[in-house]
C-alpha cells in the first residue's frame, strides 16, 4: 500500500509518478524500497489518467454508503415481560 500512497502523494503535489520518485518517496519513509513493486506501479500507472480514475472512485463509494449508515441503526428486541416467559417454561412442565 505504501507504494500507491506514494504515487498518489506525488501525483496530489503535481510531480510525475517515476520510479525515482516513487522510490524517495518510498525511502524517505523509513521503508526499505522493493524494486519490482516500483517497476510495476509505475508500468501500471503508465497512461492512466489518475484524476478521472479517482473521480469515479469516489462516486462509485458514495451510494455504499448508505447501506454501511443503515446497519448502524440497532433493531428493537421485542422484551417479553419475566413474569410471562415464566408462565410460557411452566406450561412445558404441565
Amino acid at each position: 500500500m505504501e507504494y500507491i500512497y506514494a504515487a498518489l502523494l506525488l501525483h496530489k503535489t503535481g510531480q510525475e509518478v517515476t520510479e525515482e520518485n516513487l522510490r524517495k518517496v518510498v525511502s524517505a519513509t523509513g521503508a526499505s524500497v522493493d524494486e519490482s513493486k516500483v517497476k510495476v506501479l509505475v508500468a501500471s500507472l503508465k497512461g492512466v489518467n489518475i484524476d478521472e480514475k479517482l473521480a469515479n472512485a469516489s462516486i462509485a463509494a458514495a451510494p455504499a454508503a448508505a447501506p454501511a449508515e443503515a446497519a448502524k441503526e440497532p433493531e428493537k428486541k421485542k422484551e417479553e415481560p419475566k413474569a410471562e416467559a415464566a408462565e410460557g417454561l411452566a406450561s412445558l412442565f404441565g
